[in-house]
């Protein structure tokens, strides 16, 4: 295998990978080194500690501090993205000539930087970052909050000008990208699903006794999108639903304490996440904003049995075969109830296997990863399907 080299710019730490972006990250981290990448890690530091667990998929790994506070809130430039600046980085990238991979906008602050003019830049999206930050202040209950993501959807936008510096463009869904191809019609934009923790499917077949929905509940999106759940599918069946994730704020818990068919699960650790989603009849999940994929359908899909979303929820995707969709919450009520009576089949795992296969499969993403790569000039790359 000829040696290819890559530097990959993180917005956080990426291990451990237990939550949406970073999971994308590390799961691409150990495809390429499983592929005999050399890669160059850059994390941006702030709430999580230095990982050693990384040392081993990367040739190095570097650290920077996060600039939080108000002088990175007050400029034009999007806080996530000024937040994330550091001389060091800089100095450290004009060190070689190899490719570099800027993980979400928050890590595009150098993207257009004149010292990095000559270089393969890859921009990896993980949203439209302004449309998300749009909803969720339509999401969030804080007025203070409210204003700040507004605020940031504004400035988040003009900053995404600066993805026409770019040499290549990796979208998570087909939607995100026919959005960037139209607005940067000179750069080249493809479709890279999402790396993640699977490969085979492990659901179990039968039937489970419950509905979940999970995610991480300090975020409007999600929250709001439990008190929906409640309100509008649950209220009146007798059905028992479980919310389980991160940080369930107090008037979430408040809500649920209302009806005598839910209970909260808070901070589950990954074993009993897993255990929850494999043991639920239905993994039902709702969004109110159709942006990037949502890593947790995935891992339903992998490892639940029946997956109940609405449209938005599979905008730009593949899998919307794999998964029952109501678009609205009488029709949501109606295909819970029927779902609820069926048994999960050794066919339906197999049919979830070969769709799964064909466009999740990190094997074969990281060869079409690598193939880009090819395009720098920069390196040959090679891939064996079996690395050692």
């Amino acid at each position: 295998m000829s040696e290819t080299h890559i530097h990959i710019i993180s917005f956080d730490i990426p291990y451990p990978p237990n939550y949406g972006g970073v999971i994308d990250v590390y799961y691409k981290l150990k495809a390429l080194h499983d592929a005999g990448v050399k890669i160059h890690l850059h994390c941006f530091q702030y709430h999580r500690d230095s990982s050693p667990n990384l040392n081993s998929l990367c040739e190095e790994v570097l650290y920077y501090p996060r600039k939080t506070g108000i002088f990175s809130a007050i400029t034009l430039k999007p806080y996530i993205v000024q937040s994330r600046r550091c001389k060091k980085l800089l100095e450290r990238l004009q060190q070689d000539d190899y490719p570099i991979l800027f993980e979400g906008l928050h890590t595009c602050y150098y993207l257009k930087n004149k010292k990095l003019r000559n270089r393969f830049k890859i921009y990896r999206e993980s949203n439209i970052e302004h449309h998300y930050y749009f909803h969720l202040s339509r999401a969030e209950k804080n007025i203070f909050k409210r204003i700040f993501f507004f605020i940031s959807s504004l400035k988040l936008k003009l900053f995404q000008t600066n993805l026409a510096f770019a040499s290549l463009m990796l979208t998570v869904s087909e939607e995100d990208t026919h959005y960037l191809a139209h607005r940067f019609p000179a750069v080249r934009v493809k479709y890279l699903p999402s790396f993640h923790y699977n490969e085979l499917v492990q659901s179990p077949t039968g039937k489970g006794s419950y509905v979940l929905y999970q995610g991480n509940l300090s975020v409007g999106e999600n929250y709001k999108a439990a008190g929906f759940l409640l309100r509008e599918v649950i209220s009146g069946l007798d059905i028992r639903f479980v919310i389980a994730g991160m940080n369930p704020p107090e008037h979430l818990k408040q809500l649920i304490r209302k009806y005598p068919n839910a209970e909260v699960i808070a901070n589950p650790d990954d074993e009993t996440l897993f255990r929850l989603i494999r043991d639920a009849q239905v993994n039902i999940m709702v969004t109110f904003q159709p942006t990037g994929l949502k890593l947790k359908l995935l891992n339903a899909l992998y490892n639940g049995r029946f997956c109940l979303v609405n449209p938005e929820m599979i905008a730009g995707t593949e899998i919307g075969e794999l998964c029952e969709t109501a678009s609205n919450s009488e029709g949501l009520r109606r295909k819970l109830e029927d779902l609820m009576k069926k048994d999960f089949t050794p066919e339906m795992i197999r049919h979830r296997q070969q769709v799964l296969d064909k466009w999740h499969s990190n094997k074969k993403n990281c060869k079409t990863l690598l193939d880009f790569l090819s395009m720098s000039g920069k390196v040959s790359a090679t891939y064996s399907s079996d690395p050692e």
